[in-house]
């Protein structure tokens, strides 16, 4: 079964102006992980989808969305696949490829519908493409990695790199996780700011009875929602994200927009947030 939402853009002044239900209605994505079920959801930031398979033993396929404008979603668009669940067999373009847990395939403009298989959970996230680039399965052994913060700030963590210019090309789509070190719990602080593309994030690894605190809004105008395991958010442009968990967390980043830089941000210092 396919099920499509779509969240509409708002600007910061609009967000000041909203509860928390609004915030959530807004900005927060939750039902992603249905067995049997293919759940998206299109955002009109970047026109990025993000969504969640579970194909819970069977074959799914997605194929054509109506929302994206085409015959089949990869017909003007690339996307990559995180597996958070057990290994498991996608599809699409003539090749099958075997996900483990915390695997990324890429799969590029044109590659065709796709098939998820087995007992995988999968999270995907797909932008618009000008140009077909290859499909590339990219393992954890074979992510770029960052080191950053420490244990007495509680945010010392590992960023790992799959779809990014340090381990393949593509069009515009970035993507990644980032594991933290024990102990800490302080995601993306001190915040910054990239007006050049939006951001989803998809929390997991989370215990049922911990939540994240993700923060947003502008820099002198910060609000926070908060989130449950395999819940994701979407940031705009114009906001800072970041967050906190009551316990260990994993979350998986995604970008889309006008330039693949990942360290192309504007800092935001301490003493600025409100």
């Amino acid at each position: 079964m396919l099920n499509v939402k779509s969240l509409y853009a708002v600007g910061p002044v609009e967000t000041k102006a909203m509860d928390t239900t609004q915030l959530r209605d807004n900005f927060h994505v939750s039902g992603l992980f249905e067995a049997g079920c293919i759940n998206l959801t299109y955002t009109h930031y970047d026109r990025m989808i993000v969504g969640g398979v579970v194909p819970d033993g069977k074959d799914l396929v997605l194929d054509e969305v109506k929302e994206a404008g085409t015959a089949s979603i990869l017909d003007r668009r690339e996307m990559g696949i995180l597996n958070i669940g057990e290994p498991a067999l996608v599809s699409a373009g003539g090749e099958s490829h075997t996900l483990g847990r915390g695997d990324i395939l890429y799969l590029g403009m044109g590659a065709g519908p796709i098939t998820f298989g087995g007992n995988g959970r999968f999270y995907l996230v797909s932008t618009p493409a000008h140009r077909a680039l290859p499909s590339r399965l990219v393992s954890l052994k074979d992510a770029a990695s960052l080191y950053l913060g420490s244990a007495e700030t509680a945010n010392e963590r590992t960023i790992y790199m799959f779809i990014h210019p340090e381990v393949m090309e593509s069009c515009q789509l970035v993507m990644g996780y980032t594991m933290f070190h024990g102990g800490s719990v302080w995601n993306t602080m001190p915040a910054h700011l990239h007006d050049r593309r939006m951001e989803a994030y998809l929390y997991f690894d989370l215990s049922e009875d911990n939540r994240v605190f993700h923060f947003m809004g502008q820099p002198q105008e910060t609000r926070h929602i908060v989130m449950k395991n395999e819940e994701a958010v979407v940031s705009p442009p114009w906001s800072i994200h970041c967050g906190a968990g009551t316990g260990s967390y994993t979350f998986c980043w995604a970008m889309g927009g006008d330039n693949v830089d990942y360290k192309d941000v504007d800092p935001v210092a301490m003493e600025d947030l409100r």
